[in-house]
C-alpha cells in the first residue's frame, strides 16, 4: 500500500466517527510489536518482508538489544474498508512487569484495546494485569490469539487438539473478565443496599440474602470474547496471517450455499456438517464428527503448513492456484520455507485486514465515550460527580459530544512526557533544497573554486627566486590582513558549530496527549491544571467564562502556558500540525516547564483535573547515585530532574543523608533509568550504590519455645559468656520498665510523666491500615479542617460510608477483652499520620478521636489539650525510625496508659488557654509563619527576664502567662519539645521491652519453565531464601507455572541467574507483594545448655535477620557490633611456609 500523506491524515482527523484510538496490550513476548509491524506495513511505512524483524515501534537501542518494548509509542494508520475511511491511532505498549506504568499511560488515552495472547502459553500474569487495567479505565477489549504457527510447528498438535486448546484459552480469558464483572456488579449492589438502608420506608418483611441476585439480571454477553461475536482473531504475526471467522463464513456460504449468518453462528462451537443432507447439526463430539471450525478452517491451514514445510511442490501449486494467488519466483525458491509460507499466507489471509476491520467494527469511536467513564475521569479521589460545581458538571456534555466546534471548551489530558532528541524534531530535520537554494550553492562552489585557483597561482609566483619577488612582497601588506580575517572567520564558524552541536544534544520533551473536546491550535494559550487543582475553590476567584489570555489572579495548582508545537506521532517520526480536533492523540511541544508527569489542559477553569493514573507496579528498588567527579554534581541533579519528568513510574528524592536516590519498579527498569541518566540526561559518569533495600521493624508476642524447640522456662539457664541480649536492652536511669513491658519516663524538667506500652497488632489490622492509607489521609485532612473551625469542604456521603465501614472492619478485627474500646480510643496513625501503626490513649480526663469527621467531635478544654500534639509528634517520630536500624515501624500499637502533669505544667496549659493560643499546635502546624512573625514565646520570655528595663508593657493575661513560662523555659528548652523527645524515647524503650523482629519486603515470583529445568529453578529459589507456594502444569503443554515468594533483598541478579542456569528456558516475573516478618531474632544468642550443644558458643550459623540489620546500620553509618579480629589465636600468612 502507498504511504499516506500528512494532509490526508489531517483530513481524517476531522471525521471523529472514523477515528479509533487503540493500544496493544499483552504479557511480555506475546508478539505485540510484531503485530504492530504487520499493521504498519499495511500503510507502506515499512516493507512487509521486514514486518516482525524490524520492530519499528521499538526505537530505542536497548529495546532492540533486549528484544522487549520499554515505552509506549504511538503511530497513526490509514485504513480503508469498503467506502469507509478510518484513522487508527495505534499505541504499542510494553509487556514487562517493570514497565506496567507505561501501559497505564497508554490505556488512559484510548477507547479500545487489542489484547494479544500467545496460543501456547495462554493467559499469563501480565495478561490478567492488563485486562484489569483496561477494565478500570472502562475501555473495550478485542482479542488476538497470536503465534498459532507454534501449535503446528512446535507442539505438533492435530487440528482437533488445537481446537480444544484454543477453546481452553478462550475460557481462561473469559474467566478473568467474568471475575472483574462479578466484583463490579456486587459492589454496585452493596452500594444500592446501603442507600436503601438510609431510606427507611422499605416494606417490612423477611429479607432472604442471595449473593447472586443482580448478576442474573445484568447482561454481560457483550463482555466476553467469542469468535462468533467477531471480537476474536486467530493469527500468526510472524508469518503474516490472521483471520476472523466471518472471512471463512463468507467464503463457504458461496461454496456450500448455506446462509452466511448461520455459518457465522455455527463455525465456532459443537456443530458439524452432515454431508448427506448438507445441513449443519449440533453435537459433534457425541457423534465423533469433526467440528466445523476444524473441518473448514484449521485443516486447510495445517495442510498448507505441511505442504510448504515438506516442500511438496505439486500440492503448493494446487493450493496457490485454487486460492488465486500470485507468488513471486524469489519467494518460492527461497531456502527458508518460512519465507514461502509468509508470501502465501499474507496474500490469502492478510493479518492487517483481519485485525483492523475487527477494530473498526467492534471498538468505539471517540464519540461513543460512555457517561460512566466521563464521570470516573472527572471525579478525583473521594468526590462524587454530584458534589462537583454546576459549571463543572456542564462540561460532561462537552465530553460526550466530543465536538470540534470553535465554541466547545478545549479539554486535553497529558498522560506522560517523553524525551526526544532535538535532531528528531521536524523543524531540525534536513529538508529537500529548493531550486533557488541549489543555484545559490552552485554560485558559492564556483566562487570557492576560483579563489582556490587564484591562491595556487599566487603560491607558484612566491616560489620564484627572491630577487624577482622582493618588490612584490614589500608592496603587499594586505595579504596578512586577509589571512587574519580568514582565521577569525574560521573561529566564528567553529563557535557557531559548537553552539549548534549543543542545541542538537539537548533533549526536547513532548507531551503525549489526547484531545477530549474542542480544537487545539498551535500558539493557543491554555490553563494547565495540576492534580491537586480544585475547580470549586478557583471559581470563587475567577469567572467560568475567563480565558488563559486574561490577566488573572494567582490560583493554586493552576498555570497558563502557550502550546508551542503540535505533532502527529508517527512511531519514530514526528510531523508538524497546525491544529488537532477532538478525539485525536497528539504530541505537544513546549510544556516541559509546566507539566511534570501528567496534567489536564483546558480553556475553562471549571474543568476538574482528571483522576490520577492507576499504576500496577509500585516502585521499590532504590539506589543512591553520585557523579564520579564531584564537579559534575549540577549536571547530575539536572539530569535526574529530566529523568523524573521522562518516566511515569520513577521517583527521584534526596534523603536526609543528602544522597540522591532513584526509586524504580524493578531491575530492568533500574538499568534503563541508569543508562538514560548516563547517556541522555546527565551525560556524566556516575557511580551507583548497591540497591537500598527497604525493611520495616515490628514486635511479636513472646515465643513459647526456644531455638531448639524446648519449652521456655523449663530448662536450666547456664552462665552466659557474653550477654549481648542484656547489653542490648540496658535501660538508662530514670526509666522504669515493668515485667509486662510498661515503660514509665519523665520529661527532663520533671513536669510530666508518661507511661507507654507497645503491643503487636493482628496481621489483618496491619493489612487493613495499609490498604486504607488514602482514606486515613482524607480523615486527617477533615479532622484538621474541623479543628481549625474552617468551613469544611462538603464531605460527601460516600466518603463517610467508607470511613464507617473502615471503622467497623477495625472493630471486627480487634476482638477480645484486651482490645475493648480500642477503636474509639485511637489517637493517631503513624508514621506520617497515615501509616500502619496506631497510638491509643487509655488515661482518664482526656477525649480526642480520629473519628471526629463522623460527628463524634468532642470540644473540651482539659489540661492535656495544648500538648496532645506534642505527644502525637513524638509518636510520629518514633514510628518513622525504629531502634533496630532506623527503619519505619509496622504493625505496632502504642498505648499511653498514664500522662501526669504537675502544677507548673497545668499552670502553663491554663495560661495558654486563657490567651486562646495553643502553643504546641502552632508549633506543629505553622512553624514557618510563626518563625517569621515573632520569635517563639519561650525565647521572648527569657530575653525579657534578662533585660527587664527594655521590656514593653503587655496585656495582663499575656504577662501572667509569661511568668509561668519563665519557670519552664529552663535549660531543657520549650516544654512542648521536651514532651516530643520524651514520647519518642518512651515508644523506643517500649518496643525494646518486647521481642523485636525485622520485616522484609517480598516479591511474588511467577516462573514458567519446562519440566527438564525444574530442578535448577528450585535450586536458585532455595539459594535465595525463596519459598514455593504452588506449582501447576499447563494443560496440553510441558510448561510448569511456579508461584513463589522471594525477599526483595535477595532478588538482585535473580532473573539473570535463572536464565543462565536454565539456558533461557525459564524467565521470572517479579511483582512487589507484601511485607513479611523474618522469623529469626536479630539479637538472639544461645542461653540454655541445649542451645549451646546445638549452636556452639558463638552460634556461628548465620542469623539472616542480624545480617540484614547490620547491613542497613552500616549503610546508615550507625554503630555495628562486630569483631574486627575473628581468630586471634592463629596468625594467617598469605604465603605457605616452605
Amino acid at each position: 500500500m502507498v504511504l499516506t500523506s500528512v494532509e490526508k491524515m489531517v483530513g481524517l482527523q476531522k471525521k471523529t466517527s472514523g477515528i479509533r484510538n487503540i493500544c496493544i496490550l499483552a504479557h511480555v513476548d506475546h508478539g505485540k510489536t510484531t503485530l504492530a509491524d504487520c499493521l504498519i506495513s499495511s500503510n507502506g511505512i515499512i516493507s512487509s518482508r521486514l514486518a516482525g524483524k524490524l520492530r519499528y515501534m521499538d526505537s530505542r537501542e536497548d529495546e532492540q538489544i533486549r528484544g522487549i518494548t520499554m515505552k509506549s509509542s504511538a503511530i497513526s494508520l490509514h485504513f480503508v474498508k469498503g467506502d469507509q475511511e478510518y484513522l487508527i491511532n495505534l499505541i504499542d505498549s510494553p509487556g514487562h512487569v517493570d514497565f506496567s506504568s507505561e501501559v497505564s499511560t497508554a490505556v488512559r488515552l484510548c477507547d479500545g484495546c487489542i489484547i494479544v495472547v500467545d496460543a501456547v502459553e495462554g493467559v499469563c500474569p501480565q495478561t490478567q494485569a492488563v485486562l484489569r487495567q483496561a477494565w478500570l479505565e472502562n475501555i473495550r477489549p478485542v482479542l488476538v490469539i497470536n503465534k498459532m504457527d507454534r501449535l503446528i510447528v512446535e507442539l505438533k498438535l492435530t487440528p482437533q487438539e488445537a481446537y480444544l486448546h484454543l477453546k481452553k484459552i478462550l475460557e481462561q480469558i473469559n474467566a478473568v473478565t467474568g471475575a472483574l464483572f462479578t466484583s463490579k456488579v456486587l459492589e454496585e449492589r452493596a452500594e444500592k443496599e446501603t442507600e436503601s438502608e438510609r431510606v427507611p420506608d422499605t416494606a417490612p418483611g423477611d429479607q432472604i440474602y442471595d449473593w447472586s441476585t443482580g448478576l442474573e439480571d445484568t447482561d454481560d454477553s457483550h463482555l466476553y470474547f467469542s469468535p462468533d461475536h467477531g471480537n476474536v482473531v486467530f493469527a500468526s504475526a510472524v508469518d503474516g496471517w490472521g483471520f476472523g471467522i466471518e472471512h471463512f463464513a463468507r467464503l463457504y456460504s458461496q461454496k456450500i450455499g448455506i446462509n452466511p449468518a448461520i455459518l457465522l453462528k455455527t463455525l465456532w462451537g459443537d456443530y458439524y456438517l452432515n454431508t448427506k443432507t448438507k445441513k449443519i447439526m449440533k453435537g459433534d463430539q457425541s457423534k465423533g464428527k469433526k467440528p466445523l471450525f476444524v473441518q473448514f478452517v484449521l485443516d486447510n491451514i495445517w495442510s498448507l503448513y505441511e505442504a510448504v514445510m515438506k516442500r511438496d511442490k505439486e500440492k503448493i501449486e494446487k493450493i496457490v492456484t485454487s486460492l488465486g494467488l500470485r507468488i513471486g519466483a524469489r519467494e518460492s525458491r527461497h531456502a527458508d520455507p518460512k519465507v514461502h509460507l509468509n508470501a502465501i499466507c499474507s496474500q490469502w489471509l492478510p493479518i492487517s485486514d483481519a485485525v483492523l476491520s475487527m477494530v473498526c467494527n467492534k471498538l468505539p469511536s471517540p464519540l461513543d465515550i460512555t457517561a460512566e467513564r466521563v464521570e470516573k475521569l472527572m471525579c478525583v479521589g473521594a468526590k462524587t460527580f454530584e458534589s462537583l460545581p454546576p459549571e463543572t458538571q456542564e462540561l460532561k456534555s462537552a465530553f460526550l459530544k466530543c465536538s470540534s466546534e470553535g465554541t466547545a471548551p478545549v479539554i486535553v489530558f497529558v498522560s506522560k512526557m517523553f524525551a526526544v532528541d532535538a535532531k528528531a524534531l521536524p523543524h531540525n530535520k534536513p529538508r529537500p533544497l529548493t531550486q533557488e537554494e541549489i543555484a545559490h550553492r552552485r554560485e558559492l562552489a564556483k566562487r570557492r573554486h576560483a579563489e582556490k585557483l587564484a591562491a595556487n597561482q599566487g603560491r607558484e609566483l612566491s616560489e620564484k627566486p627572491p630577487s624577482e619577488n622582493s618588490s612584490e612582497a614589500a608592496g603587499n601588506p594586505g595579504d596578512t590582513k586577509g589571512e587574519e580575517e580568514q582565521l577569525s572567520g574560521q573561529a566564528e564558524i567553529t563557535t557557531s558549530k559548537a553552539l549548534k552541536q549543543e542545541a542538537d544534544n539537548k533533549e526536547s520533551f513532548i507531551a503525549f496527549a489526547r484531545v477530549f473536546s474542542g480544537v487545539v491550535q498551535r500558539g493557543q494559550k491554555i490553563f494547565v491544571l495540576g492534580p491537586k487543582y480544585d475547580p470549586a475553590e478557583s471559581l470563587h476567584k475567577l469567572s467560568s467564562q475567563c480565558s488563559a489570555t486574561d490577566d488573572l489572579p494567582l490560583v493554586p495548582h493552576m498555570s497558563c502556558c502557550t502550546l508551542e508545537n503540535l505533532y502527529l506521532l508517527m512511531g519514530r517520526e514526528l510531523e508538524d500540525l497546525e491544529e488537532v480536533p477532538a478525539g485525536n492523540v497528539l504530541g505537544i511541544g513546549g510544556l516541559q516547564d509546566f507539566v511534570l508527569k501528567s496534567a489536564t489542559l483546558s480553556t475553562s477553569p471549571a474543568c476538574p483535573p482528571f483522576t490520577p493514573l492507576n499504576f500496577e507496579a509500585t516502585p521499590i528498588v532504590r539506589v543512591a547515585v553520585e557523579p564520579k567527579h564531584p564537579s559534575d554534581m549540577p549536571q547530575l541533579v539536572r539530569g535526574m530532574k529530566l529523568l523524573n519528568q521522562a518516566d511515569p513510574c520513577v521517583e527521584v528524592l534526596i534523603q536526609e543523608t543528602g544522597e540522591h536516590v532513584l526509586v524504580t519498579a524493578g531491575e530492568v527498569h533500574l538499568q534503563r533509568c541508569l543508562d538514560d541518566l548516563k547517556e541522555r540526561f546527565a551525560k556524566v559518569q556516575i557511580s551507583v550504590s548497591a540497591p537500598i533495600i527497604p525493611f520495616r521493624e515490628t514486635i511479636t508476642r513472646p515465643p513459647k519455645v526456644d531455638m531448639v524447640n524446648e519449652e521456655i522456662g523449663k530448662q536450666q539457664k547456664v552462665a552466659v559468656i557474653h550477654q549481648a541480649k542484656e547489653d542490648q536492652n540496658k535501660i538508662p536511669e530514670g526509666i522504669q520498665v515493668d515485667s509486662d513491658g510498661l515503660v514509665t519516663i519523665s520529661t527532663p524538667n520533671k513536669q510530666a510523666t508518661l507511661s507507654v506500652r507497645a503491643v503487636p497488632l493482628p496481621e489483618e489490622v496491619t493489612r487493613l491500615l495499609e490498604e486504607n492509607s488514602d482514606l486515613i489521609r482524607t480523615m486527617e485532612q477533615l479532622n484538621t479542617s474541623l479543628n481549625e473551625d474552617k468551613k469544611t469542604h462538603e464531605v460527601n456521603q460516600k466518603t463517610l460510608d467508607r470511613i464507617k465501614e473502615f471503622k467497623h472492619k477495625l472493630e471486627q478485627n480487634l476482638p477480645g477483652r484486651k482490645w475493648r474500646n480500642a477503636v474509639d480510643q485511637i489517637w493517631s496513625f503513624g508514621p506520617r499520620k497515615c501509616g500502619p501503626n496506631i497510638l491509643l490513649y487509655n488515661f482518664e480526663g482526656y477525649k480526642r478521636s480520629v473519628w471526629q469527621c463522623l460527628g463524634s467531635a468532642v470540644k473540651e478544654l482539659t489540661k492535656y489539650r495544648d500538648f496532645d500534639n506534642s505527644i502525637v509528634s513524638g509518636f510520629q517520630l518514633a514510628t518513622l525510625s525504629g531502634p533496630m536500624c532506623e527503619e519505619p515501624l509496622m504493625g505496632v500499637c502504642f498505648t499511653v496508659e498514664k500522662w501526669e502533669m504537675n502544677k507548673l505544667g497545668e499552670m502553663l496549659s491554663t495560661g495558654s488557654q486563657d490567651s486562646g493560643e495553643s502553643d504546641a499546635v502552632e508549633h506543629k502546624q505553622n512553624e514557618d509563619t510563626s518563625l517569621k512573625s515573632s520569635c517563639t514565646d519561650e525565647v521572648c520570655s527569657v530575653n525579657e527576664h534578662q533585660d527587664g528595663s527594655q521590656s514593653i508593657p503587655k496585656s495582663p493575661e499575656k504577662t501572667s502567662r509569661h511568668k509561668g513560662e519563665v519557670l519552664l523555659a529552663d535549660c531543657y528548652g520549650p516544654f512542648s519539645g521536651q514532651l516530643i523527645a520524651t514520647m519518642k524515647e518512651a515508644c523506643r524503650y517500649a518496643l525494646q521491652a518486647k521481642p523485636q523482629r525485622l520485616m522484609a519486603a517480598m516479591y511474588t515470583c511467577e516462573i514458567m519453565a519446562t519440566a527438564e529445568v525444574l530442578g535448577r529453578v528450585y535450586a536458585v529459589l532455595s539459594k535465595r531464601e525463596g519459598r514455593v507456594l504452588q506449582e501447576e502444569m499447563k494443560e496440553g503443554t510441558d510448561v510448569f507455572i511456579i508461584k513463589a515468594v522471594l525477599p526483595v533483598a535477595e532478588s538482585f541478579g535473580f532473573a539473570d541467574e535463572i536464565r543462565k542456569r536454565t539456558s533461557g528456558l525459564a524467565s521470572p516475573q517479579l511483582v512487589f507483594s507484601h511485607w513479611e516478618i523474618i522469623s529469626s531474632d536479630p539479637f538472639w544468642v544461645p542461653t540454655t545448655e541445649e542451645e549451646y550443644l546445638h549452636f556452639g558458643e558463638k552460634a556461628d550459623s548465620e542469623n539472616q535477620a542480624r545480617k540484614y540489620m547490620n547491613a542497613v546500620r552500616k549503610r546508615k553509618g550507625l554503630y555495628v557490633e562486630e569483631k574486627i579480629v575473628e581468630h586471634a589465636e592463629k596468625q594467617r600468612t598469605l604465603s605457605r611456609n616452605k
